[in-house]
């Protein structure tokens, strides 16, 4: 595939620091800088790593013969991640968390991801009573819900296994008790969140089947190590742990951390359905309530609330159509 401009751009600001990370250079520099954009990237590990895969079924990447290479390179860059804690993952369905409107219902993940936290968003800008779209009150009461949602968030979420039933946080009596409590003229005191970057994708076919989907290694690069057997890029969500052992979310074995990711959906009372969601790390719950607001609350195109082509949100950022 060519080098693209921001696949330029995001190895040129970060080549000094990840330079030096096994395995980094030899897939993704040229004589030790960052390729022109254009220039083919070709990627022959990884390849073989998904001819593999698609060979021998997914389950390879963790209990057959890429496992195999996952662990003995992950034991060379000097990971503690072994070929036993590949073998002993495995994915579960989970309930999603849920938060009644007036029109519609809200779908959100449950721990260890932020989707408690885009839904209080939403739950307590609801009882705002906001009328207008892009007004001061519009912008303000989201901001000063994201500043409340996320103390519950930092408090409150982490791996299911050791957190309490944060399902209290979407009953009725609190979102009215925090509501009341938003100052409608004065901000509050903010903590700021880090930047973000991941891929967010909505998809609705033909029969009202939906998929929200989101993905990502957490920060441009993740973790930087290339496993050089399999041309894999190693994941960097390791980093939402803390090595205070007395944090919501401390380091040990077999803990799941703190991630960003929360892809969304809403059901309409109308038959509609939407599948939604945005990038942007800590950020993405004011995203979400951002994108949500201005389509499903005041009816706006996206070229209402920023200068650009008046597509629909249901088109650009997610996707609407009769289930």
């Amino acid at each position: 595939m060519p080098v693209s401009p921001s696949q330029w751009c995001k190895t040129i600001g970060n080549v000094d620091e990840l330079k030096d990370v096994p395995g980094f250079a030899a897939h993704f520099l040229a004589d030790g800088k960052a390729p022109e954009i254009g220039t083919q990237l070709v990627q022959l590990r990884l390849a073989d790593t998904l001819d593999q895969l698609a060979h021998a079924g997914y389950d390879d990447f963790y209990r057959g013969d890429v496992a195999i290479e996952i662990a003995a390179d992950l034991e060379e860059v000097g990971s503690p991640v072994t070929r036993d804690d590949l073998r002993r993952h495995e994915a579960r369905v989970r309930e999603p968390l849920s938060l009644k409107l007036d029109n519609c219902t809200l779908f959100n993940t449950p721990p260890p991801t932020q989707g408690l936290a885009s839904l209080i968003i939403l739950g307590l800008f609801d009882r705002l009573g906001v009328k207008r779209g892009e007004s001061f009150e519009h912008i303000h009461g989201l901001m000063e819900a994201t500043k409340r949602a996320f103390v519950v968030r930092d408090r409150e979420v982490t791996d299911p296994a050791f957190g309490g039933d944060v399902k209290r946080f979407l009953e009725t009596g609190w979102l009215d008790k925090e509501a009341d409590a938003i100052d409608r003229v004065h901000a509050a005191p903010w903590a700021g969140v880090d930047s973000g970057d991941t891929i967010y994708m909505a998809v609705i076919d033909g029969s009202g089947l939906a998929v929200s989907f989101i993905q990502s290694l957490y920060w441009e690069w993740g973790s930087g190590v290339v496993l050089p057997r399999t041309g894999i890029v190693w994941q960097n969500r390791g980093t939402s742990f803390s090595l205070d052992p007395a944090s919501a979310n401390p380091l040990a074995p077999g803990r799941k951390p703190f991630h960003t990711l929360n892809p969304a959906f809403a059901r309409f009372k109308d038959g509609r359905v939407m599948a939604y969601g945005t990038m942007g790390g800590d950020g993405q719950p004011q995203f979400q309530s951002a994108v949500f607001t201005r389509y499903a609350r005041f009816g706006m195109e996206l070229g209402e609330a920023i200068d650009a082509p008046r597509w629909r949100l249901g088109r650009s950022w997610g996707g609407m159509m009769p289930a």
